[in-house]
């Protein structure tokens, strides 16, 4: 459905805007009014990641007045894979520091807003209401939620987008004309069933796709044209080089939103079985070390489990492991050929998909079975820093 502009128009273009924006201005349905609409609007970015880079960067050349960018992370080498706002001379820099110079050199016009900290129930309003739509490119449960509430509670719309391996995802929620993201997701998946990129991997140029199209679906809501996706959830395959969409309506019994939450437990980083599972029974990696030293000597035996991707373990790996992907516990077939007269201790990447495994072996009778806190992501860290993180 159509929906009136957003945004009022700014005064006047300047002489220097007009040069930069003629192949807007003489598009019929933007010209000078809409992109006074532009010059005009506040839009925050929620993350300056693989979503982000690309919708930062498009926004800005876009002539989108002020552009707001939060993100508390820094640059780590495996970003620069697709987030491509970021160089290599950003390594180890705060995210929206470095986004925000890229911004300034792709468009010295707009103005940029740095909140250079972590978005949560005390900050989120605040930073929200000065804005006139939001973007959200986070990748986690409990901050995509703690967005739609806070858009809703505030009544503002905001574009959301997802990615996944080769499968993207992009919808507008604005609860005054449509659905919001709880209609389309009323409830969180299990902690552990859905994997994010860290753990499944993403094409890198997925980004760039489906950030694009977040950029577009901002830009016919600032300026009033064509027909977002409120009420329309669109899919895109990279493989299939398909399009779809499904009706997203919203749902008439759902219980009103009226005030922020406690997302963390709402969504649950790790499912309470193991939480349970994991009190008393989680080692470090200086104590796998060791343990791995003593079964070198032959004064102890124990089995080592790695619950990652078969790819993953080619990446790296804690020597003397064996690989055994955490779904083939889920399916059943892997607890039967665990060891019944030694211990096992299970590491997947940073903690969560053995704490998960270890609350299944746990409830099937191997009591003495434990974890590794921190995965072989704190193994790299610690013990062999001379090998690949991911």
């Amino acid at each position: 459905m159509s929906l009136p502009p957003l945004v009022e128009p700014a005064a006047e273009l300047t002489v220097e805007e007009v040069r930069r924006y003629s192949r807007h201005l003489i598009i019929p349905e933007v010209g000078m009014t809409g992109q006074k609409r532009l010059k005009n609007a506040k839009i925050l970015v929620v993350g300056a990641g693989g979503l982000g880079s690309p919708a930062l960067l498009y926004l800005a050349a876009a002539g989108v007045g002020t552009l707001g960018i939060i993100d508390f992370d820094v640059v780590d080498e495996s970003n620069l894979q697709r987030q491509v706002i970021h160089g290599q001379s950003d390594i180890g820099r705060s995210k929206a520091e470095s986004a925000r110079d890229s911004v300034r050199e792709i468009n010295p016009l707009v103005e940029v807003v740095l909140h250079d900290t972590r978005l949560d129930n005390d900050n989120v309003l605040d930073i929200f209401s000065g804005y006139d739509l939001i973007l959200d490119g986070t990748d986690n449960f409990a901050t995509r939620y703690m967005v739609n509430d806070a858009a809703v509670l505030l009544g503002k719309p905001y574009v959301w987008g997802s990615i996944y391996r080769f499968e993207g995802q992009v919808s507008v929620f604005w609860d005054q004309y449509g659905p919001n993201y709880r209609d389309l997701y009323p409830e969180p998946p299990p902690p552990g069933m859905v994997p994010s990129c860290a753990e499944g991997g993403v094409l890198g140029v997925l980004c760039a796709s489906v950030g694009s199209i977040m950029v577009t679906e901002a830009i016919k809501l600032v300026t009033g044209i064509g027909e977002p996706l409120v009420g329309r959830l669109m899919i895109y395959d990279a493989l299939e080089m398909t399009y779809r969409q499904v009706k997203v309506r919203k749902d008439p019994n759902a219980a009103p939103i009226e005030k922020l939450i406690d997302y963390d437990a709402f969504c649950g980083v790790i499912s309470e079985a193991a939480a349970e599972a994991a009190v008393d029974s989680t080692i470090s990696v200086r104590t796998l070390a060791d343990m791995l030293a003593a079964r070198e000597r032959g004064e102890t035996d124990f089995l080592l489990v790695d619950v990652r991707e078969p790819n993953e373990y080619e990446i790296v790996n804690v020597p003397g492991s064996v690989l055994v992907p955490k779904n083939d516990f889920i399916m059943g077939r892997a607890l039967q050929d665990l060891p019944q007269d030694k211990p096992t201790v299970f590491y997947c990447k940073s903690g969560q998909r053995s704490a998960e495994v270890l609350a299944l072996a746990k409830g099937a009778g191997f009591s003495d079975a434990v974890h590794v806190g921190g995965g072989v992501v704190a193994w790299v860290d610690q013990i062999e820093p001379e090998k690949p993180s991911y």
